[in-house]
C-alpha cells in the first residue's frame, strides 16, 4: 500500500515537472503567465509529494494526531454552543432537577413550578424564617399549617402558643395556634408576615 502511494506521488511530481518545463503555445494560463503557472504547478506537486511522504512514513501518528485534533475541535464547539445557550440550558437543568429531586422549585420570575411527586402530592421545600421545612402544597388549602416540630424548627415560641382556632382537616376537627411567620419563601417567591 505504501509503495503504491509513493509511486503515485512520484508520477504526480513527474507530471508537474513536465508541465513546468515544457514550453506552452499560449503566453498565459488564466491570469498567470506560463512561467508563473509552471512555478505554481511545480510547487503544488512538490507540496503534495512531501505531504504524501510524511503521511506514508508517519501514517499511524498522523491519524492519531488528526483524531485528537478533531476531538479537541468537537469539545471546543460544544463549549461555545453550551455558553451560547447557557440560559436555555439552565432552564433545562432546573426542570430535570425538579423531576429528580422531590420538592425542588423551579422559578421563572413571579412563577414557581413544582413537579408532582410519585405519591401524587406536590412536595416542596419552603424556607420559613430562614429554616428549610419540608411541606406539602395543597391547592385546596386555605392556610399555612406547621407541625409542632416544624414550628420549633422555625423558632416560634412554643411555650406561649395558644391553641384557640378550630380547623377542619381530612382527618376531622382539631385545634391550632395562630401565628405570624416573618418570612416564607418557595423558590423565587417570597412573602413577608404570613398568617399561619
Amino acid at each position: 500500500m505504501r509503495w503504491r502511494l509513493l509511486l503515485l506521488l512520484l508520477i504526480c511530481l513527474l507530471i508537474a515537472a513536465v508541465i513546468a518545463f515544457v514550453p506552452h503555445s499560449r503566453e498565459t494560463v488564466g491570469r498567470l503567465s506560463s512561467a508563473e503557472f509552471g512555478f505554481l504547478a511545480y510547487n503544488l506537486a512538490l507540496l503534495v509529494f512531501v505531504g504524501g511522504i510524511v503521511i506514508v512514513l508517519f501514517h499511524e501518528r498522523f491519524i492519531r494526531a488528526i483524531a485528537s485534533a478533531l476531538i479537541w475541535v468537537a469539545i471546543g464547539v460544544a463549549l461555545v454552543v453550551g455558553y451560547s445557550y447557557r440560559l436555555e440550558l439552565h432552564q433545562v437543568v432546573d426542570r430535570v432537577h425538579a423531576e429528580l429531586v422531590p420538592g425542588y422549585a423551579v422559578s421563572h420570575g413571579r412563577t414557581v413550578e413544582i413537579a408532582r411527586g410519585n405519591s401524587g402530592d406536590f412536595d416542596v421545600r419552603a424556607q420559613i424564617n430562614g429554616a428549610s421545612i419540608a411541606m406539602v402544597l395543597d391547592t385546596g388549602a386555605s392556610s399555612v399549617v406547621l407541625t409542632h416540630d416544624d414550628a420549633k424548627a422555625v423558632g416560634l415560641p412554643l411555650e406561649v402558643l395558644s391553641y384557640t382556632v378550630n380547623i377542619d382537616t381530612a382527618n376531622g376537627r382539631t385545634r391550632a395556634a395562630p401565628v405570624t411567620l416573618d418570612r416564607i419563601a418557595v423558590g423565587g417567591l417570597v412573602e413577608q408576615s404570613v398568617e399561619a
